[in-house]
């Protein structure tokens, strides 16, 4: 299977072979072994999958060949840490690897600068959550974070935030397919009397749901991850996300 030529970083990508489930976890498995030349053509067979992911950056001003690199680095990891054990595709598990790459990559050239000292401490708080994720089997909570680097849990939630890029109010957070929420509309007015009144009713509408519900719901508006990140972490796929998803937001809507 090929592709119209599209040159980035002097590859073009026309020439690019899209390797099928089959052939992935048979050169997954002599990679394993040792092979180089099979994990050279696991990584080659998977460079459209970088450059899919890259897409979702296009709105930066940054050169999409420094991003393809980035991305790369990021998909190498994926295949050399993935486990072939584990009942999940490669793809599911390389997507999120590539864009926390990425995403580092923007963090560490963003033109709004942090100390080193603060970013130092975002990622040492980072790295923490993924010890405690692995170890938990649920992600950890902020008091958690701080008591395993031995800090305040002030300090963690200042790390954090400092290395977060900055949200347009105008962009979208979900659509159906015919209305789109913006982050715009998710700001509500203070000043009204029955915000109140509202705040109850939409805590109960939440609290009504079940457990994955409630964990996709946070995982996709709080913590600003993907379907298919979401899906990667819960263990389900991209279609059973969305369909939850778009249940837990129609109840939600029918209680306010």
């Amino acid at each position: 299977m090929y592709y119209n030529k599209v040159e980035i970083c002097g590859v073009n990508t026309s020439k690019l072979k899209v390797l099928n489930d089959s052939e992935k976890k048979t050169l997954l498995k002599l990679a394993r072994q040792g092979s180089k030349s099979a994990r050279e053509e696991l990584i080659n067979g998977n460079l459209r999958l970088v450059l899919s992911v890259i897409q979702r950056f296009t709105n930066r001003d940054e050169n999409l060949d420094d991003l393809f690199q980035v991305g790369c680095i990021g998909l190498i990891k994926a295949i050399d840490n993935f486990d072939v054990n584990q009942n999940v595709k490669l793809s599911t598990y390389a997507v999120p690897m590539i864009i926390g790459e990425i995403r580092r990559y923007l963090r560490d050239n963003n033109s709004v600068r942090v100390s080193r000292s603060m970013r130092d401490t975002a990622y040492h708080a980072m790295q923490a959550k993924e010890r405690l994720t692995d170890k938990l089997k649920r992600e950890p909570t902020v008091e958690e974070i701080a008591e395993e680097l031995g800090t305040k849990k002030e300090n963690v939630v200042l790390a954090l935030e400092s290395i977060v890029d900055p949200v347009s109010l105008y962009e979208p957070v979900y659509s159906d397919g015919n209305d789109t929420i913006y982050v715009m509309d998710q700001i509500g007015d203070s000043h009204t009397d029955d915000n109140w009144i509202d705040e109850i009713t939409f805590k109960q509408s939440i609290a009504e749901l079940d457990p994955r519900e409630k964990r996709i719901l946070y995982l996709r508006f709080l913590k600003g991850k993907t379907q298919m990140e979401v899906a990667g972490e819960i263990g389900i796929s991209q279609a059973q996300v969305s369909r939850l998803e778009k249940g837990a937001i129609k109840h939600i809507k029918s209680k306010i």
